[in-house]
């Protein structure tokens, strides 16, 4: 329940302080396992839930986190203008909008990686989000804080969608399985997904140019010996935008 702080009672006294500081450890410990198997099967209700709350501001979720321990726990969601308003954003950057940012109108900073998202969506958003959480008692558990923000330019990549739309971008990768003796790559994202040959893989891929970035990235390139590479989708444990501003 967003805003409270619940109290649990975890079982009788015992006669022996020993043993009853134990058992409470022991029901504690049971309790909080309990409630990160629950909380791991309400995350995919909580990201619908979000989504509809969402959609119903002109907005789409870009990813939802649940992390922290006991009374720390923190609900976060990373939220972007629906496809709607990004074109919007699109179409005021090509009429030279001022109030937009200056790296967006002199063109070294791509629409695509603003969320387009201002202070007043994420309050509209968790004032709404946070009514429905309770009401359909979606976060099990003690007191927790919800966060609403956009992704920032650093932007975490984890749906084929997401790789296809930044094509074009620079991106630091890593990889469960090592590429060519490596597991941490930086580089412009040349393709993925449907635009990727998937002969090779065998699989939905993404293609790096390794000398297509900054310095960390040429650095790749001079490691490996290659300026190009190759990674299979489902070899991505965690892909982010790199800023380039």
């Amino acid at each position: 329940m967003s805003g409270l702080t619940a109290h649990f009672l975890f079982g009788p006294k015992s006669g022996g302080a020993h043993v009853g500081h134990l058992a409470l450890n022991s029901l504690k410990i049971n309790r909080l396992q309990a409630v990160k198997t629950l909380m791991t099967t309400k995350l995919d209700e909580i990201r619908l839930a979000a989504k509809r709350v969402a959609a119903s501001h002109g907005l789409e979720v870009v990813d939802v986190e649940f992390t922290g321990p006991g009374r720390e726990r923190t609900l976060r969601v990373m939220l972007e203008k629906s496809a709607e308003g990004r074109a919007r954003l699109k179409a005021a950057a090509a009429a030279g909008q001022e109030s937009l940012p200056g790296k967006l109108l002199e063109g070294s900073l791509a629409v695509e990686q603003l969320s387009g998202v201002t202070h007043e969506d994420c309050a509209a958003f968790s004032r709404d989000f946070g009514i429905l959480l309770d009401v359909e008692d979606l976060v099990p558990g003690a007191a927790y804080t919800l966060e609403a923000s956009s992704p920032g330019l650093n932007r975490k990549l984890s749906r084929p969608e997401d790789f296809e739309r930044f094509a074009g971008c620079l991106v630091k990768v890593l990889t469960f399985n090592p590429v060519r003796n490596n597991r941490h790559w930086q580089g412009r994202l040349m393709a993925a997904g449907s635009q990727v040959s998937e002969a090779r893989t065998g699989a939905p891929s993404i293609v790096l140019d390794l000398a297509g970035g900054k310095r960390h990235g040429k650095g790749s390139a001079r490691r490996t010996g290659v300026s190009k590479v190759e990674i299979a989708l489902s070899n991505i444990e965690k892909a982010n935008l790199v800023p380039e501003i």
